[in-house]
């Protein structure tokens, strides 16, 4: 079976390894240059959408921010999973919280603004202090503002401001700001037949917006409700892959934060945690094949590579360390890769963590660091 994969990213070169052995072939579509490329060489195979979906039995997504005329070319095929809809959604966040509350899933309270009477009128009613997102392009803590005083809102709309004029169907969503306690999510997957598999809750560290570090842990009243909610959202897609629900904890109560319908980098430490990892999952999914098992087989954590090409050799020496480079260039803060480590046991994993805090960079992997001290003390 071939699957054809929109984007020629680091999701699609691991979609390609984990297909391998159930002899699925993958190749991806590079959005921008309209090639068809090799996941893994980035050999190009062929140029062009249309004759990419005609050699293609499923057509998937590694990320949402696809443009709409491809969407559209791909929904015409009936090969597109798991629909444009939620692909949609992912992309917009006006969409997103429009799909959660139409699913009863909770959420921050808030507001779409496109001008500024619209912005002030949140401020009254959505509160301060909130925070604003682009409802299109943002990630990575990219296109998002904090408003804490009022006395910094006009400051903050002449750059909002900027980011409207710079599209015409770009809009900002106001949200409450939300005094969590961590941030986790969940990653499963639903099959065509309508089967959910879960795999354990990850919490998660961000450094400055970015995913740093996940761990996946054992919260069984956190995993019910990650559950519930993420069966809702699935279900009032008619969902059909891998989705992700990133959360707030806010003293044992989740708040969906945001939804990414793909595989997810919160989940890659299922490459080594898990007896199926999320992207043969997401691929079983597709291709109509039954889900594989999301139990936890070992203690895991995710560490990113941001902005670095090398790693000490130490870390290949290290007991259930594990490696995984994108093949990309080098470039400030770009995800160039992902450490996942392994124990029998949390206290093993903590342990761990400490050794590699002892042997990384401290200011490439502040989030290591921080967990090493909290370990410590």
């Amino acid at each position: 079976m071939h699957v054809l994969v929109l984007g020629s990213g680091q999701l699609a070169r691991m979609m390609s390894l984990a297909g391998a052995p159930l002899n699925l072939d993958i190749s991806a579509f590079d959005v921008n240059t309209q090639n068809v490329v090799h996941p893994l060489t980035q050999a190009v195979l062929g140029h062009g959408l249309e004759q990419a979906i005609a050699g293609a039995d499923v057509i998937t997504a590694e990320f949402e921010h696809i443009p709409h005329d491809v969407l559209a070319v791909c929904e015409r095929s009936g090969k597109f999973l798991p629909s444009t809809d939620a692909i949609k959604a992912g992309g917009d966040r006006r969409l997103e919280k429009a799909l959660l509350d139409n699913a009863g899933v909770r959420n921050a309270k808030y507001a779409v603004i496109t001008n500024r009477a619209e912005f002030d009128a949140a401020i009254d009613d959505v509160g301060i202090p909130m925070v604003l997102k682009t409802a299109l392009g943002g990630y990575d803590g990219k296109g998002q503002w904090r408003l804490k005083t009022p006395q910094d809102s006009d400051a903050i709309w002449a750059d909002m401001a900027q980011a409207l004029a710079a599209s015409e169907h770009q809009a900002i969503v106001a949200e409450e700001f939300v005094p969590f306690d961590r941030e986790v999510s969940l990653v499963g997957a639903r099959g065509k037949d309508g089967e959910i598999a879960v795999y354990p809750l990850a919490e998660n560290v961000h450094v400055n917006g970015v995913l740093s570090l996940s761990t996946a842990i054992d919260a069984p009243e956190l995993q019910e409700q990650a559950k519930q909610m993420f069966t809702a959202v699935a279900e009032s897609l008619n969902y059909v892959g891998v989705l992700a629900l990133e959360f707030f904890d806010v003293q044992g109560t989740l708040l969906v934060n945001e939804i990414a319908p793909r595989v997810h980098n919160s989940g890659h430490w299922t490459q080594q945690g898990a007896e199926t990892c999320q992207f043969e999952n997401h691929l079983r999914a597709v291709c109509g094949l039954p889900l594989g098992s999301t139990k936890l087989v070992r203690e895991t954590a995710m560490i990113n590579i941001l902005g670095e090409d090398t790693l000490p050799e130490a870390l290949l020496a290290m007991e259930g360390c594990h490696i995984h480079w994108y093949g990309k260039d080098k470039r400030p803060g770009r995800k160039m890769g992902h450490i996942n480590v392994t124990a029998d046991y949390s206290g093993e994993l903590q342990r761990k963590l400490c050794q590699l805090a002892a042997v990384l960079d401290p200011k490439a992997f502040p989030a290591v660091q921080a967990v090493a001290q909290q370990i410590k003390h």
